[in-house]
């Protein structure tokens, strides 16, 4: 297949795009070879199953993927000012103060 001048002119009429006649020649080339790239495509057969890529030495071997918990660096009671029975201490804010 081929895409000539006219087709993209009326596609581009299409689109409302606005096309120099200097960038024609430029947009029909451009456009030629990507309607070549997607016809390579036809060409790979599809009743294959291709190999999962894992990137590095191929005797890598995956750990299970199970989740977990997460440990972390300090516990909550080293970050907080306050900390008791779990939970964060804060000071009563006087909005919280019934009137």
């Amino acid at each position: 297949m081929s895409i000539g001048r006219n087709e993209v002119l009326h596609v581009a009429r299409l689109a409302e795009l606005a096309v120099h006649e200097e960038e024609l020649d430029r947009l029909v080339d451009q456009l030629n070879r990507i309607v070549d790239y997607v016809a390579q495509l036809d060409q790979v057969p599809g009743d294959r199953k291709a190999a999962p890529f894992l990137p590095g030495p191929q005797t890598l071997e995956l750990r299970e993927d199970v989740p977990g918990p997460v440990p972390l660096a300090r516990p909550p009671a080293e970050l907080a000012p306050e900390f008791a029975d779990g939970f964060f201490l804060v000071p009563r804010h006087g909005a919280m103060e019934e009137s």
